[in-house]
């Protein structure tokens, strides 16, 4: 098979898909290895790296769009890439394609096959791991004098205390933060709705941490005395309140920080997207850190991290087919988003209010030993086409 590798064009986006390392594997697998260069210029990976491992190097990512049969990236597909899309091929990237309902037109039209990468990992992205680590320590780096935050240091000093942080939602990503700001000495509180994983935090830093409910009420009694928010709550894109609305933000002190990993529209009335060319704000004397692609400021450490967690879908893909792979990797099959013209993904189906199959039934295999996996989000949707016809 024809494997690409393209060059991410995202503002801000220095990672890439796959290192040098994973070009070895593919090539001896028998595949053919295209990567765009400069691909992985950024995360420390020169052209020469990835020629001496076998792949051929070719100028622009329009060749590796118009060459290759499969084509992986880190981010969503942007504009710019739309009408290079050619029916049949398959893409692997991060498409988010709820929130974004554009490219999941582009999608649909092209008659591609897309996999949504955030939805295909069973022990969770590397890339939430990295979001996480990086996130706390940008928090930290946004309270800084020079960058309009209070000036407080992690740790405090002597006389001075540190910093009072408040983690919401202790998944991958809250852990990962929490890790960062304990290790950095600060004042941590862990908010989450799970008193199960709450108690295994506190045990994990043998009480050296505080914990709470993640509710409002909770987080208004807290905010005024927090120096430093890390949101890491998956926000339901359908829901009608906030969990931190503009109120609650004005209450915190001049100079205090957020830092939205999440980056929910919804989740923090006062939240907008950010980049790393420009990753500030304030609001209500608040600074703001709402960068979209934070792992991709650590970009040497992500790459080499992320490619690694999914050579397994390409191989498994590229050796079994769409529908055997995903007979064998309910993850992999959850994250399939588009089928030759048909949406395959429940949430954006839920969210956006248009029609979906399953993936078990466009790919014909319902009657397979299907690998289980869990459902990716609580959204679900009962609009089904009424035909399919491939």
């Amino acid at each position: 098979m024809k494997f690409g590798v393209l060059r991410d064009i995202k503002t801000g986006e220095f990672r890439v898909i796959v290192t040098p390392t994973e070009v070895g594997t593919l090539v001896a697998a028998g595949n053919d290895v295209y990567v765009c260069s400069g691909a992985g210029y950024k995360a420390g990976f020169d052209d020469e790296h990835y020629a001496k491992a076998g792949a051929t190097i070719v100028e622009t990512n329009e060749e590796i769009w118009a060459t290759c049969d499969f084509i992986a990236k880190v981010k969503e597909i942007e504009p710019s890439e739309y009408d290079l899309l050619r029916e049949g091929q398959i893409i692997y990237t991060c498409i988010h394609p709820a929130a974004h309902k554009e490219e999941v037109d582009a999608l649909l039209k092209k008659k591609v096959i897309a996999f949504t990468a955030e939805d295909s990992h069973r022990f969770g992205s590397p890339n939430c791991e990295a979001a996480g680590k990086a996130g706390a320590f940008m928090g930290l780096w946004a309270m800084m004098s020079n960058n309009g935050g209070s000036g407080k240091f992690a740790s405090g000093l002597a006389g001075a205390p540190g910093v009072r942080a408040i983690v919401c939602g202790a998944g991958i990503v809250g852990k990962a933060a929490i890790e960062v700001l304990v290790n950095m000495g600060c004042q941590v509180t862990v908010a989450d709705i799970n008193v199960g994983i709450l108690r295994e935090m506190s045990s994990k830093y043998s009480g050296k941490i505080s914990t709470m409910i993640c509710n409002r009420y909770n987080l208004t009694e807290a905010l005024p005395t927090t120096d430093l928010v890390i949101n890491s709550v998956r926000w339901p894109k359908n829901a009608a309140d906030f969990m931190i609305d503009r109120a609650m933000v004005a209450s915190m002190r001049r100079g205090s920080v957020i830092c939205d990993i999440s980056n929910d529209y919804g989740c923090i009335e006062t939240f907008r997207e950010t980049t790393h060319d420009d990753p500030t704000y304030i609001e209500e004397g608040v600074v703001h850190y709402c960068v979209s692609n934070i792992p991709g400021a650590i970009a040497g450490s992500t790459s080499v991290s992320y490619a690694a967690s999914v050579l397994p879908h390409f191989l498994n893909i590229i050796n079994n087919g769409v529908a055997g792979a995903c007979v064998r990797d309910g993850f992999l099959r959850r994250s399939l988003t588009v089928y030759k013209g048909y949406l395959t993904h429940e949430e954006t189906s839920g969210i956006q209010d248009r029609p979906w199959i399953p993936p078990e039934k466009i790919l014909g295999i319902e009657n397979e030993p299907l690998d289980p996996a869990p459902k990716t989000t609580v959204t679900r949707s009962d609009n089904f086409y009424d035909h399919v016809e491939l």
